[in-house]
């Protein structure tokens, strides 16, 4: 499923974050290190290979809410774009860290002149943040930033399984027109 906002196309795509290889960049749901880990991390970084880690290093530790590039090694994109989401419960306020993840993550990619990027889920995972409340979050803050951008045109969010898939299309679909 997918949405056009001004010149930008948001879209939905069951699938592994790891193997989008239209896009130029995707997103890691990074933990404060940059460091390999569960989920989403421990998937791109053994997909990266080991030098992820070493160019990782110098750039944490990073905070909720921010987001740092790097390049793809391994990946079939150029570069990965790491984003530490918050931790649902404890970090606050959740809904606008999550957001300025989203947020981020396109200024590096409008910085990098990228013309297409892949999200997974941020915080829905490991960080506890409920599906469909951390999709809502996203697909607003896309939608909003996407009259904005210079670059990107293509926006996707990578869902793993059917069910998380089925909730980023009803986040889609539930957007307001544009």
């Amino acid at each position: 499923m997918h949405g056009k906002i001004g010149s930008v196309t948001i879209e939905t795509r069951q699938g592994d974050i790891t193997a989008q290889e239209d896009l130029a960049a995707v997103v890691n749901a990074a933990n404060a290190q940059l460091l390999p880990g569960g989920g989403v991390a421990g998937a791109i970084h053994r997909q990266a290979g080991p030098e992820l880690a070493e160019a990782c290093r110098p750039l944490a530790p990073i905070r909720p809410g921010e987001a740092v590039i790097t390049p793809a090694f391994g990946l079939p994109n150029r570069y990965i774009i790491h984003c530490l989401g918050p931790v649902y419960g404890e970090d606050k306020p959740e809904d606008e860290l999550l957001a300025r993840c989203y947020r981020e993550a396109l200024a590096r990619a409008e910085e990098h002149q990228l013309d297409s990027v892949g999200f997974p889920a941020i915080s829905a995972g490991a960080f506890g943040y409920p599906l469909g409340a951390a999709l809502q979050v996203a697909m607003h803050t896309l939608a909003e930033q996407a009259p904005r951008l210079q670059r990107v045109r293509l926006i996707r969010m990578v869902l793993f399984d059917v069910a998380g898939h089925d909730e980023a299309r009803r986040a889609l679909a539930a957007l307001p027109e544009q």
